[in-house]
């Protein structure tokens, strides 16, 4: 007599034999084969872009693979898992970055990806903008601590090629504090000491005489300082600082020099007829008609103070191009 199974024991027995074959086909089957990613970077000019850093990311995990541009801008993502969504970024210095699409590539699929053109990267940058009037001011400022040998006032020479022009404010300013400068009036005094010695004009000598000289001498370089320089400039909106050239061959410097007495900068920028500096030549010859004594007035006196002035703003401007700006203090911070 056969003795007979129970039927639970069959289940059992059959169930552990399909679980085992089923492991040992999972156990058997190969890994699926990776999937390989090319490209070429290349930049908005079409020329390619070397070290560029590729990655390979998976939206729900860090990054995967990275790998750098070779020089010709190929790169090479290999080992990629089939069946995956993945993206690739890349990102270079100078470029905003690149983002592929979706890919998802079967098993054993070669994959070149297209059309990677990087962009220019958008800069972000602030400019300041200062009022012209503003930046007049400090300027003006750093002109006003322009001396030469640190004592002699050097104010109306300009060391910057993009100074702001003056408002008629800083105009007269300016006129102002070389006038009241104590080098300005001790020069005004050694001025009416010469004509002292030279007994011109013909006030006489002694204290009464030197006392009319110098009150002449005040009232005419007084006059010619405001009116040349703050009244007129204001009124033809002209520049009568010297601006300093500095570069370019010596004739062309000694040619700007000589010719800045008869044309002056214009407040808007363009060269102009030097008419403020030969009004001042002028007035300063009409006062010194009205305080000189009778025999030493006419027009050969306001004829010789407009040449003296010219003469004496060519002589100036020579000596102001070629020497004086390596004595003049603060001048190379005369551009804030």
């Amino acid at each position: 007599m056969t003795p007979q199974i129970p039927k639970f024991l069959c289940a059992l027995i059959i169930c552990t034999c399909a679980a085992t074959t089923t492991v040992a086909q999972q156990l058997l089957a190969p890994e699926p084969q990776p999937a390989t990613i090319v490209g070429t970077v290349v930049d908005f000019t079409g020329g390619v872009v070397p070290g560029a850093i590729v990655r390979l990311k998976r939206p729900d995990q860090n990054d995967d693979q990275q790998v750098l541009t070779q020089e010709n801008g190929f790169f090479k993502l290999d080992r990629v898992k089939p069946g995956i969504h993945y993206r690739v970024t890349i990102s270079s210095k100078g470029f905003a970055n690149w983002t592929s699409d979706d890919v998802k590539l079967a098993p054993g699929q070669y994959f070149i990806l297209s059309n990677i053109n990087l962009r220019i990267a958008n800069v972000q940058s602030s400019v300041t903008v200062v009022p012209s009037e503003q930046l007049a001011v400090q300027q003006l400022k750093a002109e006003e601590k322009q001396r030469v040998f640190g004592v002699v006032p050097n104010f109306f020479v300009v060391y910057d090629k993009n100074a702001a022009p003056l408002t008629p404010k800083l105009k007269f300013h300016l006129a102002m504090k070389l006038l009241v400068d104590p080098v300005t009036t001790t020069g005004f005094g050694l001025t009416a000491a010469i004509y002292q010695m030279t007994d011109y004009p013909s006030f006489g000598q002694g204290a009464k005489g030197y006392g009319k000289r110098l009150g002449a001498t005040v009232a005419g370089g007084s006059t010619n300082i405001l009116i040349g320089d703050a009244v007129l400039p204001s009124l033809l909106h002209q520049d009568t600082r010297y601006f300093y050239q500095g570069t370019g061959t010596t004739k062309s410097r000694l040619v700007h020099a000589l010719s800045s007495p008869f044309v002056i900068r214009g407040d808007d920028g363009h060269r102009e007829i030097n008419f403020s500096g030969f009004g001042g030549s002028l007035a300063a010859g009409a006062i010194a008609n009205a305080y000189y004594p009778d025999k030493d007035r006419g027009a050969r006196l306001v004829r010789n103070a407009v040449l003296t002035g010219i003469a004496g703003r060519m002589a100036n401007a020579v000596v102001q191009e070629f020497l004086l700006h390596k004595l003049t203090s603060q001048h190379d911070k005369a551009s804030p």
